[in-house]
């Protein structure tokens, strides 16, 4: 079985379910997509990573106890991939198994069998906090490579697969100087950039580009993002001094 596609809620975190069971599945894809969150849901840790592979994740619900597999190497996993936020779901009786996935940085727990409403609880709080830790370390060097996706304005620019994703989840193409410019922008939101400096970060800079070739490319990126590429509020120009990301990113890493 493939991952299911994401549950069409455009706003709001994207949340993984990993677990066998396909009544559950489907239970919580409809009752956590009816509350704002989107929802993608599989049921094996293959299909986990291969969903890492083509989605930007916010948190992932995590069953210990998938056939065949080990939970708490699937957790592992998961954390040396991507700094993602993980509920756990356990059994009543696997307390061990609890302390153990909560020592290897899952960050809460539900035990079978469980409300809906009180798993919401829980991953709306485990957010929560997600964002504020993400807040609080805004100001601090990310490294390139750990960087897995930005989130702006309702846009997400998935840097694995290079996907930009409209608020209304389409998927809008990119040339690879497009797309290299956009990761520019995205990284340096609400800073003044020059064109020299765009030219380095958006890898323009060969033999047979000048600094125009950045308002070349500034305008077909406009076309794609803006509703008015003539009157644009996310790629503001700076007279004499280059250009203005104007929106609040939110990094995944």
């Amino acid at each position: 079985m493939s991952p299911a596609d994401p549950h069409p809620a455009p706003a709001g975190p994207h949340v993984l379910v990993v677990d066998d069971d396909p009544s559950l599945r489907e239970m919580l894809v409809e009752y956590l997509g009816e509350n704002e969150l989107r929802v993608t849901a599989v049921a094996s840790g293959t299909e986990m990573m291969a969903a890492f592979d083509h989605e930007a994740i916010d948190l992932v619900v995590l069953d210990l106890r998938l056939p065949g597999e080990d939970g708490m190497v699937l957790a592992r996993r998961l954390h040396e991939r991507a700094s993602v936020p993980i509920v756990l779901l356990t059994g009543k009786l696997d307390e061990a198994d609890r302390v153990m996935g909560l020592e290897l940085g899952a960050d809460d727990y539900v035990t079978k069998p469980f409300s809906p409403r009180e798993l919401l609880a829980r991953i709306r709080a485990v957010l929560r906090r997600s964002r504020l830790t993400a807040e609080a370390l805004a100001d601090a060097p990310v490294r390139e490579e750990r960087r897995r996706a930005f989130r702006f304005a309702g846009w997400e620019l998935n840097l694995g697969t290079r996907r930009l994703i409209s608020p209304e989840r389409r998927q809008v193409s990119l040339s690879n100087h497009e797309f290299n410019l956009l990761v520019a922008f995205c990284s340096a939101p609400m800073r003044v950039l020059s064109r020299d400096q765009l030219l380095g970060l958006s890898r323009l800079n060969n033999a047979e580009v000048y600094d125009r070739t950045v308002d070349v490319q500034v305008l077909r990126l406009r076309r794609k993002l803006e509703e008015d590429p003539f009157h644009p509020k996310l790629i503001v120009t700076e007279r004499g001094a280059g250009y203005r990301f104007d929106a609040a990113v939110e990094t995944l890493v």
